[in-house]
């Protein structure tokens, strides 16, 4: 029976074992999904006791890292950034792939919101940099990261300069930002946000798009709604990194949609909301 098997540390708010769960039930597959909490520095320790039995992982943070170099093989996506978040574990290689792109568009899209010309990411960790690849394969040319230090700017804006993305950095405590269509918010759930830089960042106005889904809302959403505006939650995110998660444990690729998928994404989004 094939295993697989999600690894992060924290992991037991995980919902991606009910996605997946939800999954393999409509699609017939005889498939186990755990979880596994896995520290940085045991990755590779853990990764070398599994049997044959495995055929893949869903690896969160702060594994995205481990993850790139443990591969024999990556997708562009996973080159590029630096950073991977699914690992295939068949025909005795390990193929990395990012889905947290594709997932980020999907869920955009998902969501009703149009490509913008500009945007801003808020946050200049691993998330901001799929941001930052995913505002740029959806066309998006200008692009402000807000964050506490300048310098944690510098490495989005040598990745905009190869994506052909202007990145412009902003502080997090500036009184007023440029207004943009669209912002993306990449910080973690639990990062504490004082109400008056929430409330500044909403002030220059457009759609807040937030990857947290476990801690809603979040503080900067909670400013964008007092504000009249739309705020929307990770978990489109979530649902749709894990159905190209699921493409690539069927048949390594990940353009190549599941049977019925249309059918499958629906039982994964009951799934989400019960989960």
């Amino acid at each position: 029976m094939p295993a697989l098997e999600v690894w992060g540390d924290p992991i037991d708010h995980s919902l991606s074992p009910a996605l997946h769960a939800a999954a393999y039930a409509e699609l017939g597959w005889d498939w186990t999904y755990g979880r596994r909490r896995v520290a940085e520095a045991d990755f590779a320790r853990e990764l070398a006791t599994l049997g044959p039995e495995y055929r893949g992982l869903s690896c969160t943070m702060p594994l995205k890292g481990a993850v790139h170099a443990a591969a024999d093989e990556r997708d562009a996506r996973t080159d590029l950034i630096g950073a991977g978040n699914t690992l295939l574990l068949t025909e005795g290689r390990r193929r990395a792939y990012n889905t947290d792109v594709g997932g980020i568009i999907a869920a955009l899209e998902d969501a009703g919101i149009a490509a913008p010309a500009s945007a801003r990411i808020v946050g200049a960790g691993a998330t901001a940099t799929s941001a930052l690849v995913a505002l740029a394969e959806w066309g998006v040319r200008l692009v402000d990261v807000v964050a506490r230090r300048p310098d944690a700017v510098v490495p989005l804006q040598a990745l905009g300069e190869q994506l052909g993305v202007a990145v412009d950095a902003a502080p997090l405590a500036a009184r007023s930002h440029r207004p943009h269509p669209l912002t993306l918010a990449t910080l973690p759930g639990d990062t504490p946000v004082a109400s008056d830089v929430a409330e500044s960042l909403a002030a220059a106005g457009g759609v807040l798009f937030d990857v947290v889904y476990g801690h809603w809302p979040t503080a900067l959403a909670s400013a964008w709604q007092e504000g009249g505006l739309r705020a929307v939650s990770g978990e489109g995110m979530l649902l749709h990194q894990a159905v190209l998660q699921i493409r690539i444990f069927a048949t390594a690729d990940v353009s190549e949609p599941l049977p019925d998928e249309q059918a499958v994404v629906a039982v994964m989004r009951r799934a989400l909301v019960g989960g």
